[in-house]
């Protein structure tokens, strides 16, 4: 681990790497899993305001099980925020292409101007999953099977997990912390590959 101020970041981060790969795993990550994506306290607010704005973009399926579970719910197991989801299968603001490709309906409408917040940042973030102590934050790589092709293309291309997310990590912690992360895993690069 190294540590950035008071966030712990795993070194997996700049050794693994990841682009996601939507053509081949259909955007899979939204549909597989036992809960729908971790939301941050703040988000739900947020959640709750713009659900009439992103209405339009989502299916009736995911319209449905968000207006009888509410915009956010929680994990049983651990008590964390999550998005609902539909029938225990895809994240309720889940949308599919012609393709069959998912699609977040909250970013789509972000896209389109009608909402100004783009998506949770757990999934802008991932595969980097954020952990909150009393004391530092840890960021960690998660390893999932059905990211195993944004992996090959990562290796393929040679982009660190740190560099394909460095929009939504200026996003959520500012361009400052990216410089210094930058800087970070040049040196870890120097040092590991020597």
């Amino acid at each position: 681990m190294i540590q950035i101020d008071d966030k712990l970041i795993s070194e997996d981060i700049f050794s693994e790497e990841f682009v996601c790969n939507l053509s081949k795993c259909k955007g899979a990550c939204c549909v597989e899993g036992d809960v729908g994506a971790p939301l941050d306290k703040d988000e739900l607010e947020i959640l709750d305001n713009i659900f009439d704005k992103i209405k339009p973009y989502l299916t009736p399926e995911g319209i449905k099980a968000l207006e009888e579970q509410g915009t956010w719910t929680t994990d049983p197991s651990d008590g964390m925020y999550v998005t609902p989801m539909v029938e225990d299968r895809e994240c309720a603001y889940v949308t599919f292409d012609e393709k069959g490709i998912t699609k977040c309906g909250i970013e789509k409408a972000y896209e389109d101007g009608a909402v100004d917040w783009q998506k949770p940042i757990s999934c802008h973030l991932y595969p980097i999953r954020i952990t909150e102590y009393s004391t530092f934050t840890a960021l960690n790589y998660h390893e999932w099977n059905v990211c195993s092709d944004a992996c090959t293309l990562g290796k393929e291309l040679q982009v660190p997990v740190y560099k394909f997310l460095k929009t939504p990590l200026i996003r959520k912690y500012g361009e400052e912390f990216y410089n210094v992360l930058s800087e970070v895993a040049d040196e870890w690069k120097n040092e590991y590959d020597s």
